[in-house]
């Protein structure tokens, strides 16, 4: 199985504005123009990027006493809080409760996985064409895509025709992944390109998106994030014809943040925007239809991917835990241990999930 790594430079670039592209409107003028061109995907001068960076610098410091880091928040990880409550809403990573999909949309996620087959440039089958899987989103997203691939690289028991490809970009949260026309969907391209791949080939994708600097209670930025995730995964669709499945995550543990890009309970109520999304697309949400039988194709099935979060080091049933030295400085991004258990996560998923079993392992003899 062949993987991909996106250019060292694009990746330093994007990754230099990881923290503060979604930054809201400061005020600042200089500020404001700068990280309006970055996000058109507009050339930015090295002058530019020094008085950004210092810019954030200062407001990310004032920002961080409200947010002392912690080894616990007492919240419950939604795959065990099951039917109980958080500030009114159910637990569970499915509608009431549950923590498995509903029977009828697990048994059209098979019918989809089963039509995934190695395709040719034009997204035609063929015994010697590939299959694309993309990953989607942020900085945090590109880092564990990264340890995702070099585990899966070293890994003789998956598909030979698989590939794996690092769609994620550093700075690019879900507001930007929800314009259909942000520079985001080129580099895609881009990459696929460089790959010897064309958007034809892609059918799986694993979507892990969050906002930058959340302030507001919960649900309002839950919500807003579900609506950018909704846009997100519609532009998937857009982007690449042939995609069948998008296995969704949401954040890993943000407990240890010492800036306010993305702290507690923030990143463990991101949870709850993936858990809504997808029981949208159960309850039969026309704009995030999958099945042509019931009209217009707008996204692709949805699904959970790999549950990350953890309460610290209290941690879940299953023995993960997320400890200090499995975070970068800021608390936020993931250090090399911490995006090593987001790819083994993601390996144990795709291993065992049977939606992805048919794809994903290497075909029996």
């Amino acid at each position: 199985m062949k993987t991909y790594f996106a250019p060292l430079a694009l990746i330093l670039f994007f990754s230099f504005f990881a923290v503060p592209v979604a930054f809201p409107q400061s005020g600042d003028p200089k500020f404001d123009a700068i990280k309006a061109r970055h996000d058109r995907g507009d050339p930015v001068t090295p002058e530019e990027r020094s008085y950004a960076q210092a810019f954030m610098a200062h407001h990310n410091q004032q920002g961080a006493a409200p947010n002392p880091p912690r080894d616990s928040t007492g919240c419950v990880p939604l795959s065990e809080l099951g039917a109980g409550d958080y500030h009114g809403e159910k637990g569970g990573l499915y509608p009431d409760g549950g923590a498995t999909p509903p029977p009828v949309h697990e048994a059209a996620g098979l019918k989809l996985a089963r039509t995934i087959v190695p395709l040719d440039t034009d997204g035609h089958p063929s015994a010697s064409g590939k299959i694309v899987l993309i990953t989607c989103g942020m900085s945090n997203t590109t880092m564990e895509s990264q340890a995702f691939k070099r585990l899966a690289s070293a890994d003789h028991g998956l598909n030979p025709q698989l590939v794996i490809v690092d769609g994620a970009q550093g700075g690019q949260t879900a507001a930007i992944t929800a314009k259909p026309d942000a520079k985001y969907w080129s580099v895609d391209r881009e990459r696929l390109a460089a790959a010897g791949l064309t958007a034809q080939q892609v059918q799986v994708v694993w979507l892990k998106e969050a906002n930058a600097r959340p302030v507001q209670p919960f649900p309002i930025e839950a919500k807003k994030l579900q609506s950018d995730l909704a846009a997100t995964v519609r532009n998937l669709h857009d982007q690449f014809p042939n995609l069948k499945i998008a296995y969704l995550s949401s954040r890993i543990y943000g407990g240890y943040a010492t800036t306010p890009l993305n702290p507690e309970p923030h990143a463990y109520e991101t949870g709850f925007a993936v858990k809504w999304l997808i029981a949208d697309q159960i309850g039969g949400a026309p704009e995030l239809n999958f099945d042509p039988a019931k009209g217009a194709v707008r996204a692709p099935w949805l699904v959970w991917g790999a549950y990350l979060w953890t309460d610290g080091l209290k941690g879940r049933k299953d023995g993960l835990v997320w400890k200090a030295e499995d975070c970068a400085s800021d608390g936020t991004h993931p250090s090399e241990t911490g995006r090593m258990k987001v790819g083994e996560l993601l390996m144990k998923f795709f291993k065992s999930d049977l939606t992805a079993q048919a794809w994903f392992l290497k075909p029996a003899p």
